[in-house]
């Protein structure tokens, strides 16, 4: 058997050198000279996936390592009789640490209490419920946003129009669709961003085009009020420079790049291949995932839960780091800076999760239990 796979997912020999040879390619260049003789092909998310690529190749299985399946022509895969896989919420939690790092830099920069702003979650999928669960175990008001799972479910859920006209922060999760009957190309356009509140906060780490970039280009040159934060962008791995030079934070596709959600995207994936093969997985990712780098924080009762929500935030990820390297990394040069996005993303350091983290409360305080309960810290 041979499997084609990008040369960026981790513990591919791990879980996949007992099925076969593996070739290993950069994403991008994965094209339909390397598929043709591969009978399964595992991917990210910058590889797409279609007729174009597959058709004559011997390609009966496709995993893709990500959340998302936008890069995937699925009806195609019907058609062709191929049997697909995604990772649905294999990265969720680093996202969400993501977002939680960007809010505490926000919150320091404009000198506000994040729990005094409104926050309004667009999109309530793996990614987006659990930073609702978050936001609401810390107290934090938030509204909800999706439309699909409104008509399927009903429920308090609001509109697009309500979190625009009544949320402080707007942190967007959608996947990415051009068609059908809720379309989320261009969701926050001109006339939608325009419609921002004074001051607030649009964090987009979902997809580049669900956001207008040259409308949230104009729109911050026009308004300092407003604060973003992008780890997304259209066009990606090229970057419109005058946007990036107006966020706050400004990161190459890595919100969700913690070591745990990489490695478990990739245990997602053996797990539903063998599934595919009908044989029972030999390989488990709580074996291979390797200890946290900071295994327990103690805090003290009297401990102020603001600091401590900060101090257990940084202590396991702060996006300012990765922003750093972003900005360092950027090149008018077209080619340079493509390749650089694409470098920061191969050699992007070890990063863990905060739900990996203990913490110990010494003395009574339900108050900061509370709180590193709703973070998804283990209280010990």
């Amino acid at each position: 058997m041979l499997i084609v796979a990008d040369e960026n997912i981790p513990l591919l020999d791990a879980f996949f050198a007992g099925f076969g040879e593996i070739r290993r390619y950069p994403g991008r260049a994965i094209d339909r000279a390397c598929v043709t003789d591969a009978d399964v092909l595992l991917v990210r998310s910058v590889t797409q996936v279609d007729r174009a690529l597959l058709d004559g190749s011997k390609v009966r299985f496709v995993g893709t390592c990500t959340i998302g399946t936008d890069h995937l022509d699925l009806g195609y895969f019907a058609e062709a009789g191929i049997h697909w896989s995604s990772a649905p919420g294999c990265n969720a939690r680093g996202v969400v640490d993501y977002v939680l790092g960007s809010l505490l830099t926000l919150a320091d920069l404009d000198g506000v209490a994040l729990a005094s702003r409104t926050y309004g979650v667009v999109g309530a999928g793996e990614v987006g419920g659990r930073l609702v669960q978050v936001l609401r175990g810390l107290g934090w008001n938030v509204l909800v946003c999706d439309p699909p799972r409104q008509a399927s479910e009903g429920g308090d859920y609001v509109s697009l129009e309500q979190v625009l006209q009544q949320c402080d922060v707007i942190s967007l999760h959608t996947p990415l669709s051009r068609d059908g009957d809720q379309p989320t190309w261009h969701l926050l356009d001109a006339p939608r961003l325009a419609q921002l509140r004074p001051g607030a906060w649009l964090i987009n780490a979902s997809r580049g085009p669900v956001v207008d970039n040259p409308a949230l280009r104009a729109l911050l040159q026009a308004r300092d009020d407003v604060q973003a934060v992008l780890d997304v962008w259209e066009g990606e791995p090229q970057v419109d420079l005058g946007l990036a030079d107006l966020c706050v934070i400004a990161t190459p596709h890595i919100a969700g790049y913690s070591l745990d959600g990489k490695q478990r995207g990739t245990a997602q994936i053996y797990q539903a291949f063998c599934a595919w093969r009908g044989e029972t997985p030999q390989v488990q990712l709580a074996d291979l995932l390797p200890p946290p780098w900071l295994a327990r924080l103690d805090l003290q009762a009297a401990t102020e839960p603001a600091w401590a929500l900060a101090t257990v935030c940084r202590a396991v990820y702060d996006p300012r780091r990765d922003d750093a390297d972003f900005r360092r990394s950027l090149s008018r040069d077209p080619l340079q800076q493509r390749a650089a996005f694409d470098g920061l993303r191969k050699a992007y350091p070890v990063r863990r999760e905060i739900d990996g983290l203990a913490v110990r409360v010494e003395g009574q305080a339900p108050e900061l239990v509370q709180m590193v309960r709703a973070l998804g810290a283990i209280v010990v």
